[in-house]
């Protein structure tokens, strides 16, 4: 275990914050002890970072970290504009139920909903982590959206 010190003073302090959260983005950090001291106009934030030398930082060892998927690069062009569709309507629910979207349809499962042009609540069924559950809250408004002619940008 190693300790790395860090002094922010409340004035002019951008960069000795900027060098701590570049340090807290490498290695694996065991904890973060942090103290204000006042000394009136040199008053200043210790910190102090415990962290284990020579890991690398948890973000590369998470096995269920991925990378992030470009949708727009790997799906046909029809194929994206439905995603675009399914990903604005579950925006749109997702502030309206107060949830995170991703509890609504993930971007794997939309996704997938725009590949296969999935035409029942069946179909949907079918893909993976679509249960009964979300299949009667949102299957028909999923199927509704499918049903919404694709604009074809003969430019392309």
């Amino acid at each position: 275990m190693q300790y790395k010190f860090f002094r922010i003073s409340v004035n002019n302090s951008s960069e000795a914050e900027a060098e701590l959260n570049r340090f807290l983005r490498g290695p694996r950090i065991l904890a973060v002890h942090r103290e204000f001291v006042t000394q009136g106009e040199s008053s200043f934030w210790a910190v102090a970072v415990e962290y284990l030398f020579g890991e690398p930082p948890l973000e590369k060892t998470n096995p269920r970290r991925r990378e992030k998927i470009d949708y727009k690069e790997v799906l046909e062009p029809g194929d994206f504009a439905v995603y675009a569709r399914l990903r604005d309507w579950r925006k749109q629910t997702g502030d309206a139920e107060a949830v995170p979207v991703y509890t609504i349809l993930t971007n794997e499962q939309m996704a997938e909903i725009a590949r296969r042009r999935c035409s029942s609540l069946a179909a949907l069924g079918e893909i993976s982590g679509i249960g009964a559950g979300r299949l009667e809250k949102y299957g028909q408004q999923i199927l509704d959206l499918l049903q919404l002619e694709t604009p074809v940008n003969e430019a392309d």
